[in-house]
């Protein structure tokens, strides 16, 4: 199955729907269209009971490039501009598509990650790179800060000293550094061939199991201690009743794999 969007491919196989940013003319870098089109694709996938896992990849040398700085919208040289008003319109929301999203989204990284096109890709929920990528900030050398929710994940995954660094001097991190921060899972050869094989183990998961341990993570990252066992107690329940529990338990008994449902 496939559906047509003017700056991304969108297709559906083996119960994974597979995003892939299509400007690799200008590296991929977001005008607000591709932003709504990857928006949009999300949301598709999310609606569609077929779907089990979204690939977000992309086309040529790089992955995003963050902002096209070509969009009239952010065009400094033209006059002031509320690039405040672009992060609450059109960056914001897409942060929001992709964690929000009940399907996990595996970014499969084959080249360069900059500006906020790094925050998409840290905004997944999984991540695969290839060897030597560059992950670049790139903010303060044009006078403005991290943002897209890039603030709250580098100071959690390097801590404060390291992200001021990262942050404000533009030295690339390459995937191997990345990988020893923990912001990616794995370095691949072939980052979308890999996101696909991770993509069909998911896809054999329980789907409410699947979305409920995204959001608890979430959560957890977030909250304190009390409030993560209040949440845990209540999704285990809700997940408790569902058929697909039913069916876990069944399937380990009787020692057969589970046909899950997502009910």
């Amino acid at each position: 199955m496939t559906k047509t969007f003017e700056t991304i491919k969108f297709e559906i196989t083996n119960g994974t729907a597979i995003i892939t940013i299509n400007r690799p003319q200008v590296y991929n870098a977001l005008n607000v269209q591709g932003k709504l089109d990857i928006i949009t694709a999300i949301r598709e996938a999310n609606k569609d009971a077929n779907v089990r896992s979204i690939i977000l990849a992309a086309e040529g040398k790089a992955f995003c490039s963050g902002q096209d700085l070509n969009d009239r919208s952010v065009d400094a040289t033209k006059g002031p501009v509320d690039i405040g008003l672009t992060i609450e319109t059109e960056w914001n929301p897409l942060i929001d598509a992709i964690k929000s999203s009940d399907k996990l989204v595996i970014a499969a990284i084959q080249g360069v990650c900059a500006g906020a096109g790094l925050s998409v890709a840290l905004a997944c929920d999984l991540k695969i790179a290839a060897p030597g990528v560059r992950f670049i900030s790139g903010f303060s050398q044009i006078g403005l800060a991290p943002d897209a929710g890039m603030s709250f994940m580098l100071v959690r995954q390097m801590g404060n000293t390291k992200a001021l660094e990262f942050a404000l001097l533009g030295k690339p991190l390459l995937s191997e550094q990345m990988l020893g921060y923990n912001f990616i899972n794995t370095i691949a050869e072939n980052p979308l061939e890999e996101a696909v094989k991770l993509a069909l183990e998911i896809n054999l998961l329980a789907p409410l199991s699947v979305k409920m341990v995204k959001k608890n993570f979430q959560y957890a990252s977030e909250k304190g201690l009390g409030e993560v066992l209040n949440r845990e107690k209540y999704v285990q329940r809700f997940l408790g009743f569902s058929e697909d529990y039913k069916e876990g338990v069944s399937a380990f008994l009787g020692k057969r794999k589970p046909n899950f449902k997502g009910l």
